[in-house]
């Protein structure tokens, strides 16, 4: 039937105001940061009979709810396999290749019954702080299977048509080095799955269960529609675009992302045919989970466009099933959020080539995701796990963001009270990186200075990064910015990692520092067509040296910091006829 424009617009507003609910319960109640403070979690509504995703939370992670439309559907095969779906169910994993990202992000799906009869499925996914593994915190950089992962559990019942499964739980906790905060998050998923299905019940029951079917129906169909109407915008062809991660982890040798983008009318593919093949180390990522940072990358482009499965519909993906962007088990994946990212910087490369006012250029491209662990004098154990900010890549309408957080995602960077409260560390510098920012006729955004001082007597540290030999490049004649850079401090001196972005079990003691400093954003546009007096700006805030004033920009500051404007206009000329 026929939805009017108010029910529709009423309706909407409802489904996401549970979707939210769910994200900020499980916020407020989650035993570890990495949710409670971070927000690497989501919740969705989705699709009784595709498991499509239908609505999801504002809150959570964009990428999981990419994904979660698979692992929902996994939960639908896997129950048609067994009994069936019954009222009471709730389904639990994290297996990375039925459902995408990486064994730390657990799932919970719950049917929703009316009068007997299924209505649809509400799915929580949280990453928990330690699910075993060779690698405390479980970014494990020097992983070749993903038993040194950590545990994987395929999709199983947690409650059996209202029963709670203990064993499951036991489970659970004996494979983790942190067993009371998984308690803290699974309790907190379940709470908020709870909630929701207490305001999907009141809605239906305030409008029908037609009605709202035929809304969620609806949603999807317009946000299919206006995905059209925006590929139909771009000029028809094909272009092409290549980025390459730093190594595996492993080998030291570049991986591949490429992708062949293609506008035909309406309708839209991506063709990654000449991305790498599957590699040894875990930056490989499943076939989902490429589809889920695709989408992604085209939400932040196509930004009007409804959050749901709609979204693609008009888009054909062309993956080959022996690249690293397709692997099944027992390939490792611990590492996926690097290669999504990659995978999101060749969108924007792509995109810029067609429709330039749209796109932006890549951000900083790395979590670098940093773990720390040993135990307390008394014999606790601990282990800190967090990840870190840095630039944003500039675009048509102005200059990147400084030190924000990954573009997988609306996750916050943990802040430091947080962490220092939590854990022996101490962080003795947390600042902006000057020169990081790509140059350009709009400059892109600075990544960050972060330096951690251990205060307990050992620790390991293990580094999972990128980002370190490839920096983020501009787009539209903008300049690349700086290269991801690490650290850490023994008592022969200062070390980096052999392979400059990822190592594994480091060990530094008391007083020692491990200091990271995060890549910056893309530029876009020629740097020469910055204005000389943005450029002195930069430089007063401290965003820009002088040095780089004048060898990127070609704008001269004298001694005094003002701008000497002979100087800079023939400098700038000289640059131009070069």
């Amino acid at each position: 039937m026929a939805v009017d424009a108010v029910t529709l617009a009423i309706m909407k507003g409802r489904l996401e105001q549970i979707a939210d609910e769910m994200d900020a319960t499980l916020f407020r109640s989650a035993f570890n940061p990495i949710i409670a403070e971070a927000h690497d979690a989501s919740h969705g509504i989705y699709d009784a009979v595709t498991g499509d995703t239908l609505v999801q939370g504002k809150s959570g992670l964009p990428v999981f709810v990419g994904v979660m439309a698979f692992a929902v559907k996994a939960v639908i095969d896997k129950a048609a396999e067994r009994d069936g779906v019954h009222e009471g169910d709730v389904w639990i994993f994290n297996d990375p290749y039925d459902g995408g990202t990486h064994l730390s992000d657990f799932r919970l799906v719950k049917p929703v019954f009316r009068d007997g009869k299924l209505f649809c499925y509400l799915a929580s996914v949280g990453h928990w702080h330690d699910v075993g593994g060779n690698v405390p915190g479980n970014y494990n950089p020097a992983a070749t299977e993903c038993f040194q992962e950590g545990m994987l559990i395929p999709p199983v019942k947690l409650f059996d048509r209202g029963q709670f499964r203990q064993d499951i739980v036991d489970i659970l906790s004996a494979n983790s080095r942190l067993p009371n905060s998984l308690y803290g998050d699974l309790n907190g998923q379940l709470n908020a799955l709870e909630l929701g299905e207490k305001r999907m019940a009141s809605l239906l029951d305030d409008y029908g269960d037609g009605v709202v079917a035929d809304c969620l129906a609806e949603l999807k169909r317009r946000a299919a529609q206006m995905m059209r109407s925006q590929i139909a915008g771009l000029p028809s062809g094909t272009v092409s675009a290549e980025d390459y991660l730093d190594n595996d982890g492993i080998v030291d040798a570049p991986l591949k992302i490429a992708l062949d983008l293609t506008i035909d009318g309406d309708r839209m593919v991506m063709d990654f045919s000449r991305s790498s093949p599957a590699c040894a180390g875990p930056v490989n990522i499943s076939r989902s989970t490429t589809i889920a940072a695709c989408y992604v990358a085209l939400k932040h482009i196509f930004g009007d466009v409804p959050a749901n499965a709609g979204v693609l519909e008009p888009v054909e993906f062309r993956i080959d099933e022996a690249s690293l962007l397709a692997v099944k088990a027992p390939k490792p994946v611990g590492g996926y959020t690097e290669t999504i990212l990659r995978l999101i910087d060749v969108v924007f490369q792509a995109v810029a080539q067609i429709a330039p006012a749209a796109a932006m250029a890549p951000a900083y491209g790395t979590i670098n995701a940093l773990s720390l662990a040993g135990h307390r004098g008394d014999g606790r154990r601990w282990v800190m796990f967090s990840f870190f900010g840095g630039g944003h890549g500039a675009h048509a309408s102005g200059d990147g963001l400084n030190h924000g957080n990954a573009p997988i995602s609306t996750a916050t960077i943990p802040p430091l009270e947080i962490l220092e409260a939590a854990y022996p560390v101490r962080f003795t510098e947390w600042a902006l990186r000057p020169d990081s920012g790509g140059p350009g006729e709009y400059r892109g955004g600075l990544g960050a200075v972060y330096e951690i001082a251990l205060l307990e007597e050992q620790a390991d540290v293990f580094l999972f990064g990128e980002r370190g030999k490839y920096p983020p490049p501009g787009i539209v004649g903008g300049g690349a910015a700086a290269p991801n850079r690490f650290h850490f401090e023994q008592r022969d001196g200062l070390h980096e990692p052999p392979m400059l972005s990822k190592m594994v079990g480091i060990q530094i003691d008391k007083g020692q520092k491990l200091r990271l400093e995060t890549p910056g954003g893309g530029g876009y546009g020629d740097p020469l067509s910055r204005t000389a007096e943005s450029v002195l700006c930069d430089c007063r805030l401290g965003y820009v040296s002088r040095q780089q004033a004048e060898t990127a920009f070609g704008v001269v500051i004298a001694e005094d910091g003002s701008l000497d404007e002979t100087a800079t206009a023939s400098l700038r000329r000289r640059e131009a006829a070069q």
